[in-house]
């Protein structure tokens, strides 16, 4: 029988560590021939018609149903979730989600209506999404929005089928290069392979931004657009942005605006005031929805007046007698990129999230945001090298290269963090810092858990440089060991076998 491993887990008001059981057999290790959960037996003769009956046993292991219960409950407290612990994963803006965004994506008038019902029977759902559209169009400075897009990725491949669009309906069909910067998400350069353009990488300058003259020396007539993230992965914000969106303008490009930092400039800075042509939302991160796992997500994407023609189909409006109603007359729409509206409850949560904090609230979300970073930053850098020497907005990155010298890597350190009870940072991302981690407080941890993530590091640091044997054998307490990730990718096993 597999042997019980311990869970170090931190109190986030007191930083305290304490231990527990972390592994429990498998079911089928517990399985007993003749053991059963049932209760009631069905004495009916033939319940199930004989060309329906299995002839055969599923293979099921035998167990109580005591056992099961407490077998997945177990199972559940092993998850690791923001209700439980501080998530310092940068760029994904893993903040806590106010419980009052559920109970208002899963009230009755949301949550069992049917996306092919007639208009009329919707105006309650429709008026949300309208308003949220104005809402997201006033926070970003732009003049029209489309809900469709189910995340950032995915409005990022929209906007490129738009740029392609917008060119196209000039008659400037030439253009076939896309300009993505060194520190951009994966996601940039994929979306625009996708949509048939060539990349072209622009490396960033000495202070973390877009290098100005290596940019003017990838520009030319061919350029259909740049992709910037602002702030940048790095954590910081461009210092030259509207030097950057005219020198792409002046050629005749557009600037995609990757807006997956928006946390650190709802209520600050608009990004259609900054020169940027559209830019996407994450709801699912920078307004509060719960996300991980692959979903759920939505990416608003909004944009200028001049690409207003070119956004998906169909699309929420204001009729002029105050109703609303979905439109389908866009002749030189991309079409429609996802099936109907939009994430609904993705979409109502983000509304309610934003309806109660109000224009204040958001900008002081983002003061939050910042001031957290900033304070955790500066209770870390004298141990762990900081990549770029400048003050950071909502997240920053660090260098583990000192403790790889030392002999444990940025990996080596994610993992040690995993026994002192936190989820790990982002690591090795963004690409141009070496040994990157990579970390996002948000507004929401108290300085209490900032404290106790901030001691976990420094604990860390001090082990590598006397012991860094133990920090390469991390982590000792979780449920499993490190895995052969290499060998779990090309031999992966996906069922149990006795």
């Amino acid at each position: 029988m597999t042997q019980p491993s311990v869970r170090t887990q931190v109190a986030p008001d007191t930083g305290a560590r304490t231990e527990t059981p972390a592994l429990e057999p498998l079911l089928f290790e517990l399985h007993r021939e003749g053991r059963s959960g049932r209760h009631i037996r069905d004495e009916a003769s033939d319940p199930v018609p004989p060309d329906f009956a299995r002839q055969a046993p599923l293979g099921l292991p035998e167990l109580s149903e005591l056992q099961v219960v407490r077998h997945f409950t177990h199972l559940s407290q092993l998850n690791y979730a923001v209700d439980t612990g501080f998530y310092p994963l940068g760029s994904c803006t893993m903040k806590y989600n106010p419980k009052v965004n559920d109970r208002a994506a899963s009230l009755p008038g949301f949550a069992d209506l049917h996306p092919l019902q007639p208009d009329e029977t919707i105006q309650g759902a429709l008026r949300l999404m309208c308003e949220l559209q104005e809402m997201l169009a006033g926070i970003t400075g732009f003049a029209a929005v489309s809900l469709q897009p189910a995340a950032g990725a995915h409005a990022e491949f929209t906007a490129i089928l738009m740029f392609k669009a917008y060119h196209h309906a000039r008659g400037d069909t030439g253009r076939r290069r896309v300009i993505v910067p060194d520190s951009a998400h994966g996601t940039n350069p994929a979306s625009a392979a996708m949509c048939g353009f060539d990349v072209t990488t622009v490396r960033s300058d000495a202070r973390g931004n877009i290098d100005i003259a290596a940019l003017e020396d990838t520009l030319g007539d061919d350029v259909v657009g740049l992709m910037l993230t602002n702030p940048n992965t790095l954590g910081l914000f461009e210092e030259r942005v509207r030097e950057v969106c005219a020198a792409v303008h002046k050629v005749g490009g557009l600037v995609y605006g990757d807006g997956a930092n928006l946390n650190a400039l709802m209520g600050l800075a608009r990004p259609g005031d900054l020169g940027l042509d559209c830019v996407h939302i994450n709801l699912h991160k920078t307004f509060s929805t719960p996300h991980g796992a692959g979903g759920p997500g939505a990416g608003p994407l909004c944009v200028t007046a001049p690409l207003e023609p070119y956004l998906p189909s169909p699309r929420v409006r204001r009729n002029d007698d105050g109703t609303f109603g979905r439109s389908l007359d866009h002749p030189d729409s991309v079409g429609r990129v996802r099936s109907f509206l939009g994430s609904f409850g993705v979409l109502v949560r983000a509304y309610t999230y934003m309806r109660s904090l109000g224009e204040e609230g958001l900008a002081e979300a983002s003061r939050d945001a910042i001031l957290a970073a900033n304070y955790l930053l500066s209770r870390v850098r004298s141990t762990y090298q900081l990549a770029y020497e400048r003050t950071c907005m909502h997240e920053f990155v660090l260098t583990a290269a000192k403790q790889k010298k030392q002999g444990a890597s940025a990996l080596d350190i994610a993992k040690a963090l995993i026994d002192e009870g936190f989820h790990p940072p982002t690591v090795y991302f963004p690409l141009i810092v070496a040994e990157a981690l990579m970390i996002e407080p948000t507004e929401t941890e108290p300085k209490e858990t900032l404290d106790a993530f901030a001691d976990a590091l420094l604990r860390i640091a001090r082990r590598i440089e006397t012991e860094p044997g133990t920090v390469r054998d991390a982590p000792l307490r979780a449920p499993l060991r490190r895995l052969d990730e290499v060998g779990a990718a090309r031999r992966p096993v996906l069922r149990y076998r006795r």
